[in-house]
C-alpha cells in the first residue's frame, strides 16, 4: 500500500517559505539597527527640524555654520550625533543650518559654496561673512575647536584636511580643477 504525502510536502514547503521570509525581514532590520540607521537619521532630522532658514541665521549678529548634507549619506549620519552634542552646547551662541543637497531649494547655496561632497560644513562670522569650510567628517572635538573660534572671532583651525566623505557626481559638463583630482561640475547633480 502507498501513502500519500504530497500534502504534507506542499505544507511544509509553504511553513519553510513563512519561517524563510520571517527570517529574512529580521536580518535585515537587525541590519539597520546595528548600522545605527534609525538613530542618526532621527539625529539628522532633528538638527534639520531645529535650524533657521539661511538668510535668518546669517542676519540675526551670530556666527553661522552652514551643513550641506543627504539623507543617505553615511558620512553625514557617522557625523550627527557629535554635531548635535556641539550645537547643544553652543546653541545660544552660533547657528547651525543644515541644507539638504537633495532639495532644489537649495541648489543655488550648493553652486555658491562649491559644494562637491557631503558633509560640507560652510562657516560665517556674526555678520553673515563667510570665513571658510570643510569637507568630511569632523568629531565632537574638532566641531566644538571650530565653533569656539568662529564664536570668539578668531582664527579657524585648519580645517583642509579632508575626511571621510560623500561625492556629488555630475555627469554633464565636469571639469578637472588645478592638478588634482577634485571634479567641479555644472550640470545637473546624479547622486546614484
Amino acid at each position: 500500500m502507498m501513502i500519500d504525502n504530497t500534502n504534507a510536502d506542499s505544507e511544509l514547503g509553504s511553513l519553510q517559505k513563512i519561517l524563510l521570509v520571517f527570517i529574512s525581514f529580521f536580518l535585515v532590520v537587525s541590519l539597520f539597527f546595528f548600522r545605527s540607521g534609525f538613530k542618526a537619521n532621527s539625529m539628522l532630522d532633528q538638527l534639520a527640524k531645529n535650524s533657521l532658514e539661511p538668510d535668518i541665521a546669517l542676519l540675526n549678529g551670530k556666527p553661522t555654520v552652514f551643513e550641506f548634507y543627504a539623507d543617505w549619506c553615511e558620512a553625514c549620519k557617522e557625523m550627527a550625533p557629535d554635531m548635535a552634542e556641539a550645537e547643544k552646547i553652543n546653541s545660544n551662541k552660533i547657528d547651525i543650518v543644515l541644507l539638504n543637497v537633495d532639495n532644489s531649494r537649495w541648489l543655488d547655496l550648493i553652486d555658491k559654496y562649491n559644494v562637491n561632497g557631503i558633509p560640507q560644513l560652510t562657516f560665517f562670522d556674526e555678520k553673515g561673512e563667510f570665513k571658510g569650510s570643510s569637507l568630511g567628517v569632523k568629531k565632537y572635538s574638532e566641531l566644538n575647536e571650530i565653533f569656539l573660534a568662529l564664536i570668539n572671532n578668531s582664527q579657524l583651525p585648519s580645517v583642509s584636511k579632508i575626511s571621510r566623505s560623500s561625492n556629488l557626481i555630475y555627469k554633464n559638463n565636469s571639469k578637472r580643477l588645478n592638478n588634482n583630482n577634485i571634479i567641479r561640475s555644472e550640470g545637473p547633480r546624479d547622486h546614484s
